[in-house]
């Protein structure tokens, strides 16, 4: 958070991400098991603490977090902004249909965010509230205190 004055981050729904799999005790559905384990990963990464100790980080350096709907970074191209799920061929390919632009997915969804993140702080900057200055901290009350 020093080195950065924003950082733009998906906003995931944890609780969305680790719901259970489909089926009964009669029939349980097919890979309960596997998706069992799954949650369990999910929900060990403490992913809501990360993201509350990074905004806090951020407001005491003045600096901002923009938090961005995660919906299609993945499967859009940073390129010509075409969006399918034919973009993505396997889980760490991705690999646009419209202009065969080929790059790891993850690298997609990071540019993706970014800019995502960058056009969300731009059209919210002019009525957004300031975070606090360098050397602040908010008091039980909300209000930004200077520290001694």
């Amino acid at each position: 958070s020093q080195n950065h004055a924003m950082v733009c981050i998906e906003d995931l729904k944890v609780r969305h991400m680790s719901k259970s799999a489909a089926g009964t005790t009669e029939q349980p559905g097919r890979n309960v098991r596997a998706k069992s384990g799954l949650n369990k990963a999910i929900l060990d990464q403490g992913w809501f603490e990360f993201r509350r100790q990074l905004e806090y980080k951020l407001a005491w350096t003045g600096g901002w977090l923009v938090a961005v709907p995660p919906h299609y970074t993945s499967q859009t191209c940073p390129e010509c902004g075409h969006c399918s799920q034919s973009n993505r061929p396997t889980q760490a390919q991705f690999v646009c249909v419209a202009c065969g632009v080929k790059e790891n997915a993850d690298v997609v969804g990071a540019i993706n965010v970014l800019r995502a993140g960058h056009a969300q702080f731009a059209c919210e900057v002019s009525g957004a509230v300031m975070p606090p200055a360098a050397g602040t901290h908010r008091s039980d009350s909300g209000t930004a205190q200077r520290l001694p």
